[in-house]
């Protein structure tokens, strides 16, 4: 069984500290058969992951109980027939190449808070990033 699961977090993570999770999670989520998103701004991370139910539920619990994340909180868990984000065992999305006006769809202002935002309103969010061609690195 899929399922896809949505979380935003604060980090104190450094840029340093920033890429080598990114690098770290694409080698073990090709391991583990899971895909998805990572978006990371100004301490706040949001991140899409779909794959077996048992695989990201666990990764979800290894998150949840790392110091560098603080208010991990849980948008949105689903069942799905099929995966969305395939084609990234972890993509990243590049804020640089982000028209803000798509922050100001979904969101009170045009800056990436996923606590004021529904777990709806995030997930449109990520499907849109796709089809913006916003995301960076395979």
């Amino acid at each position: 069984m899929l399922v896809r699961l949505l979380y935003a977090s604060h980090s104190t993570a450094t840029e340093a500290e920033f890429a080598a999770i990114v690098r770290q999670s694409r080698a073990r989520n090709a391991e583990l058969g899971v895909t998805g998103l990572l978006c990371h701004s100004e301490g706040v991370f949001v991140q899409v992951l779909e794959g077996g139910r048992a695989a990201v539920n666990r990764l979800y619990n290894q998150i949840v109980s790392d110091p560098r994340h603080k208010d991990v909180t849980l948008l949105a868990y689903t069942e799905i027939s099929e995966r969305r984000f395939a084609g990234w065992s972890m993509g990243q999305v590049s804020l640089q190449r982000l028209n803000p006006a798509l922050l100001l769809k979904y969101s009170e202002v045009a800056k990436l808070d996923p606590y004021a935002m529904s777990g709806a309103a995030v997930s449109a969010l990520f499907e849109e990033l796709v089809s913006e061609g916003v995301i960076v690195c395979s």
